[in-house]
Formats: C-alpha cells, structure tokens, sequence
C-alpha cells in the first residue's frame, strides 16, 4: 500500500505551531480530496484543514488537544496498493546525513498502530519494529519510563537534565528553543527524545522540572512529599486546593505577547472625552424604524464606527503605521476598521476591509458579519490582519471607560463607554441626558496631541450632532 502523509500547514503568516482542536475523521475513515479532517486553533483564529488527496485514513499521529509544530505530519493516508516496504527504503537513505528531517521518513516503516512523531505527544510509546532505525525507539510521552532501542538516544528519565552530552549545537525547533530561552533551560543539557535526538518541547519541560527537584531533595524525608506538591505546578487545567493553573495558548497567547509588545514599543498617550450623545440614540431609534433599512442590524456602535470614519476623513494622518526599520511613516489611504470581539477563546480584533468606502447599510452588515463570525469561533487569519484603527466597545459590560493598549501595527484605538442617562446642561438647564465617554489611546510617534486632540474632538461632535455624518461626509 502507498502512505501518504498529511503535514501541519501555516494557515497564517509566518505562525509556528496549531493545537488540534477535534477530528472529523477516524482511521478506517474513507477521506476525499478537499474532505475537512481536523479543527486547529492558531494563535490567532480557529482553522478547518482540508485534506489534499483521496484515500483512507491510517492513523492519526496527535490527538484532539495536543500542540503542534508547523510542518509536523498529522495525519497518515492510504492512498493505493503498493509495497509496503518499498517507500521506506526509498526515504530512509537521507535520514542520517540530514537528522531534523528524519520525522516524515521515519514515520513511514511503522504501518501499524500510530507510528511515531517527531514532536512530543500524550501517547504511549510503541515498540519499534526490528530492524527500523534506532531513531525511531524514542518515547513520546515525556515521563515514560521505557528504555530505548538504540543507545544513540538514552531513554532515561526525562528528569534526568545531564544525562545527554552533546559535542555539537543541540537539534531543536525555533519554537522550542525560544521555550528554552524564556525558561533559562540550556538546550545542551537537556536529554532528547525526539527522533534524530531533537528536543522536544516536553524535554524543555522536564528540564524546567529538575531544576525544582533538588529543592524538594533538600527538604526532610517528613516533609518531602508537601515540599514538592506546592514548588511543583500543578498539571495544566487542574485545580489545588487554593489555585487553578490554566494554559495559555492560542488566542490568549499571542494576544499578551502583542499586548506586552505594543505596550513597550509604541508610545501610547490617552485622552478622554465625555459628551452627550442623546441625538444619536434618537437617530438609532429612528433609522431602526426605517423601513429602508429592514434587515439590518442598526445599533449606536454602527453610527460610532461612521463617526470615526468621518473624523478620519477630516484628519487623514491619523491613519498611519510606523515603519521601524525604514524610519518612515506609512500613510494610508484606506481604512481597515477593527473592532475588538470577545469570543471564549480570547479577544480578537477582526477588521473591516476598505470601511471608508462603505454605505451606512454595507458597513452595518459587514458589522453584523464580523460579530456572527467570531462568536462561532471562524474568524480567519486574513481578517485580523493588516488594520489600521480600532474600536473597542467596554460599554457593553457596564464600564464608563477606560485606556486602550493599541492594536500591534495600528496607529489609535478608540474606548466607547457605556451610554447613561445623566444629568447635564442643555439649553442652559440641567436634564437627564443620554451621556458617554470616549477615549482615545494612540502612538505618539505618529499622532502628535495637536492631531489626536481634532481627531477625538471631531467624532465627538458627529455624535453630538449626527447631522454631521451628512455635511462633513
């Protein structure tokens, strides 16, 4: 039979690693070439991942749950009779002179159960079959005891941080060993258990591990046991009783990384204004009553989005990006507008493309879209990238307001508060009016606060007076 193999493709740009998800499929399962077989969650979006050719599914190298590498093969098909042991000899020749490719053509002698992987998994090892590469006896899972079947990688306990001496650069990949770096663990100290002796990232782990165990050691013998539980952490997603450890992946990941990166890159500065919006909300009522507008989602965040496209207009260098390594600012001549969405796998920022160039009607629907989509968890790649200002609605959850970190690559980003009756001075008289406050966070390096002060000034007037939408459009 013909085994092909299915890798972890990038479903965005320049991403390293997926979890997956859930499988659609099982081995026996017969498969179609453009059949979704898996559900991965990236750094940024939920992704369903089709299979690029016919045939019958083999086995499943990761199970639902587990973190992959880019270019990790996933998925085994059969896809026509053949030798069995033809392909394998065929690939096993490279293997020795070039070991961090050795994954996919290792993998292929193994045509029973699920193989071996070249990345860390949850499952058992499985014996290799005589005769196959030592390379391929290697345990999966990081605290199996068994003994390897080449002594060119010791299965000692993953524990064990100085049991593998190695002359040369240890084998690992870019995201392991940015794991090793943020966790002070010295990759040539750590014992591979990776085909062709590369680390994994549960090797790192382990490493982490051992560097604790010696001071529960030290502890007495009595008290060992509790001085290990509380240095110890507690294994992902479970609870002690008096903490929970939850792991942070996916979308949550990348969004701190950008947060801690746009934080400490662009100069953020915020200003705040409070203004009366009671015209507006009348205007929402109104146009919700519109029977040209049936169907469409007409909210006051729809006519806040067309203030800031207004004001944008009116102060196009707001709508900018700042290129580090040029040195230049990058105006624009679009507007990407992001909305901030909170879905239960994290906060995302979709945007919609070339807003400036929507009707009242087309950007409601594109609003209503962009909302539907990230509830469900299918926002893809594409539609959070390349933004240029953000909204972000705290209103919603009761808050007045508060200071926005930018969106990484975004010149502003503009807090909506939440929209109260209150009492203000209109027409000279104090009456309940319909009262929110805004505020604007944006990167000094682009907006000066001559610039940011019109731009928050002129989406405030629009909503004081709507009317505005038509003679300053």
């Amino acid at each position: 039979m013909t085994i092909r193999e299915f890798k972890m493709p990038d479903v965005g740009e320049g991403l390293t690693e997926a979890e997956i998800l859930k499988w659609y499929v099982q081995p026996g399962d017969t498969v179609t070439d453009g059949q979704v077989v898996c559900e991965v969650e990236t750094a940024k979006a939920a992704v369903e991942l089709p299979i690029p050719f016919d045939g019958t599914v083999h086995a499943l190298l990761f199970e639902e749950g587990t973190t992959v590498d880019v270019g990790q093969v996933i998925i085994s098909v059969q896809t026509g009779p053949g030798d069995a042991a033809e392909a394998p000899v065929q690939e096993a020749a490279p293997a020795a002179a070039e070991p961090e490719e050795a994954a996919p053509a290792a993998r292929q002698p193994v045509l029973v159960g699920y193989g071996v992987s070249t990345a860390s998994t949850k499952r058992r090892p499985r014996k290799a079959p005589a005769g196959a590469p030592a390379q391929n006896g290697t345990a999966a899972a990081p605290a199996a005891p068994a003994a390897p079947v080449a002594p060119a990688a010791p299965a000692a306990p993953v524990l064990n941080g100085n049991g593998h001496a190695a002359a040369e650069r240890p084998l690992a990949k870019p995201p392991v060993r940015k794991l090793a770096k943020d966790l002070g663990i010295d990759l040539a100290a750590v014992v591979p258990t990776g085909d062709g002796g590369v680390v994994t990232r549960e090797d790192v782990h382990a490493a982490a591990a051992a560097a604790i165990a010696p001071q529960a050691a030290a502890a007495p013998v009595a008290a060992q046991a509790p001085a290990a539980a509380a240095q110890a952490p507690a294994p992902a997603g479970e609870a002690s009783a008096r903490e929970t450890r939850i792991p942070v992946k996916g979308v949550r990941k990348v969004t701190a990384q950008a947060m801690v990166g746009s934080a400490f890159t662009a100069p953020h500065v915020t200003e705040f204004i409070t203004l009366d919006v009671t015209r507006t909300m009348k205007l929402v009522q109104e146009l919700k009553d519109d029977p040209d507008l049936a169907g469409l989602r007409i909210n006051p965040l729809l006519l806040i989005a067309k203030a800031v496209l207004v004001a944008i207009r009116r102060n196009p260098d707001v709508n900018a990006s700042w290129d580090e390594a040029a040195q230049e600012i990058v105006l624009k001549h679009y507007v990407n507008l992001g909305i901030a969405a909170a879905t239960p796998r994290g906060l995302i920022v979709p945007n919609i493309k070339d807003a400036h160039a929507k009707s009242l009607g087309e950007l409601s629907t594109a609003l209503s879209e962009l909302v539907a989509t990230a509830r469900e968890g299918k926002t893809s790649p594409a539609d959070m990238q390349h933004g240029t200002i953000t909204i972000t609605n705290v209103g919603v959850f009761g808050v007045d307001t508060g200071t926005p970190i930018l969106n990484p690559g975004e010149s502003a980003i503009l807090a909506v508060g939440a929209i109260k009756l209150q009492p203000w001075v209109h027409k000279g008289k104090v009456k309940p009016r319909q009262v929110t406050t805004l505020a604007l966070s944006f990167d000094h390096r682009l907006i000066d606060g001559e610039l940011g002060s019109r731009f928050l000034a002129d989406i405030a007037a629009v909503l004081e007076h709507p009317r505005r939408l038509i003679t300053w459009a």
